[in-house]
C-alpha cells in the first residue's frame, strides 16, 4: 500500500512543493501563502507519475463502483486520464466553466446518461473548484462516486463546502504529513516549520498578521 508519507515523500523528492515564508506566493483565490504545491511537476518523472497513477487506483475501489472518470481541469486532466486508463474506463474532463467558442462545452468527452462518475483532482485548497466540477455532473443527471485527489491542505472551509454538498472527499496525501515528513527529512527548518503551520491554522489572515 502506497502511504501519506510515501506520497508525501515523492513530491517532498522531486521539489513539487515549494516553500518561500519570506516572499509568499499568490494563490489563484488572491490568499498569499508560504507553500505551492504544483503536482504538475509529478508528471516530468515516470517514477513519481506510476506511483500517483497506481495509488490512486487504491483508493477509487473505497469510493465503489464507478462507471467513468473525470479530471477536474486541467491539472487533473492528465492524472485522471492515466487512471481511467489503468482501471479500463471512459474518461472526460470538466471545465469551471463552457467554452466560448466552438460547441461550447464545459464536458469534454461522452458520458452515458445516468453514469456514476469518479471525479479526480490534483490539489485541493478551499475545495470550490472540485464541488463546481460535481455540481455541473449531478445538474447533467449523473452520481458522483467522489472527489480522490493527489494533495490536500486540509482546510476547514474545504470540508464544510464538500459537507454541504454530501460529497466523499479521499486526498492521496494532506499538508500535515507533508509538513512533518519535510522537517524530518530536514527539507524545511523547525523555524520554517512554525511559519507553516501558523499559516495552515489561519491562512485568511496570516499574511496580514506577519507582513
Amino acid at each position: 500500500m502506497l502511504t501519506e508519507t510515501f506520497i508525501a515523500r515523492k513530491l517532498l523528492q522531486i521539489k513539487a512543493i515549494k516553500l518561500n515564508p519570506q516572499n509568499p506566493f499568490t494563490w489563484t483565490s488572491g490568499l498569499r501563502s508560504p507553500i505551492y504545491c504544483d503536482n504538475r511537476v509529478t508528471l516530468s518523472y515516470p517514477e513519481v507519475r506510476t506511483a500517483i497513477k497506481d495509488a490512486l487506483a487504491e483508493k477509487a475501489p473505497l469510493f465503489g463502483h464507478a462507471d467513468m472518470i473525470a479530471g477536474v481541469a486541467t491539472a487533473g486532466i492528465p492524472h485522471g486520464a492515466l487512471l481511467a486508463d489503468k482501471l479500463g474506463l471512459p474518461f472526460c474532463y470538466v471545465r469551471s466553466a463552457p467554452k466560448e467558442h466552438g460547441r461550447k462545452n464545459q464536458v469534454e468527452g461522452e458520458i452515458a446518461p445516468g453514469s456514476r462518475v469518479l471525479v479526480i483532482e490534483d490539489l485541493i485548497s478551499t475545495g470550490g473548484s472540485s464541488a463546481d466540477v460535481v455540481n455541473v455532473l449531478r445538474d447533467l443527471g449523473h452520481e458522483v462516486a467522489g472527489v480522490l485527489a493527489i494533495f490536500s491542505y486540509g482546510f476547514a472551509k474545504a470540508e464544510e463546502i464538500f459537507r454541504n454538498i454530501d460529497c466523499k472527499v479521499i486526498s492521496l496525501s494532506n499538508y500535515q504529513t507533508l509538513v512533518t515528513e519535510a522537517r524530518l527529512t530536514n527539507y524545511i527548518t523547525e523555524e520554517e516549520e512554525k511559519i507553516l503551520h501558523s499559516w495552515n491554522s489561519d491562512p485568511q489572515n496570516w499574511y496580514q498578521q506577519h507582513f
